[in-house]
C-alpha cells in the first residue's frame, strides 16, 4: 500500500489546496496559526517532493537556544522523577486575577531541586546540541520535520531561506555542539 493512500499530506487535492493558499501568502510556506509560534519557535507547512513524489512537510523550526533548554529540563524532569517517587510535571495555574498560583512545599522542593540540577548541568556544559533535521516519514499528515537551527531567531526570512535550502537540496548543517545558559528569567 503507497503511503500516498492513507497519508492527505501525499493526496494531490490537499496538495494543490495547500499550494493555492501559500500562493496567495506570497510566501513559500505556510504559519500553523494554531500554535504558539515565537521568535524561537515556527510551525509551517510547504510543499517538497521526498523520493520523487509530491507532499507537504509539516515543519517545527527553533533555535538551538530553545533545543538546548529543553533537553536540559527534560533531564532535570528525569532526575526529579528519580527523586521524588510521587514527582508529577509542575503545572503551573493561573488564578483569576491572572498570578500563578503558589506552589505546595513538595512542589517548591521539587522547582528548586530542578532549578539546582539546571544550574549543574550547565555550569559543567554537559548539554551539547547541534544543528539537525529530522524527519518522520511516518508522520500522520505528509512528512513531519523536526528542525534546528544555530539562529538568534526565528523570522520569515529564515523560514524561506530553510524552505528553498530544502526543496533545492542545498541545505548545509553545522556539526558544531554548542551548549548555552538559560537566561536569569528562566
Amino acid at each position: 500500500m503507497k503511503k500516498s493512500s492513507k497519508n492527505k499530506g501525499y493526496d494531490p487535492a490537499v496538495i494543490e489546496a495547500y499550494k493555492v493558499k501559500i500562493e496567495a501568502s506570497g510566501k513559500s510556506y505556510m504559519l500553523d496559526e494554531e500554535d504558539e509560534n515565537s521568535d524561537e519557535y515556527a510551525h509551517f507547512y510547504f510543499v517538497g517532493s521526498h523520493e520523487g513524489e509530491a507532499v507537504i512537510f509539516d515543519s517545527v523550526l527553533y533555535t538551538l537556544r530553545l533545543h538546548h533548554e529543553s533537553e536540559v529540563f527534560e533531564i532535570a524532569e528525569d532526575k526529579a522523577a528519580k527523586q521524588f517517587p510521587l514527582y508529577k510535571k509542575l503545572q503551573y495555574e493561573e488564578n483569576e486575577n491572572g498570578d500563578l498560583e503558589t506552589l505546595n512545599q513538595q512542589e517548591e522542593e521539587i522547582g528548586l531541586y530542578m532549578a539546582e540540577v539546571v544550574a549543574e548541568l550547565e555550569e559543567d556544559d554537559s548539554v551539547k546540541v547541534s544543528e539537525h533535521v529530522e524527519l518522520d516519514i511516518d508522520h500522520e499528515f505528509g512528512i513531519g520535520l523536526d528542525v534546528g537551527l544555530h539562529i538568534e531567531s526565528v523570522n520569515q526570512a529564515i523560514i524561506e531561506r530553510f524552505v528553498q535550502d530544502f526543496n533545492a537540496d542545498t541545505l548545509t548543517l553545522d556539526d558544531s555542539l554548542y551548549s548555552f545558559q538559560m537566561n536569569q528569567d528562566d
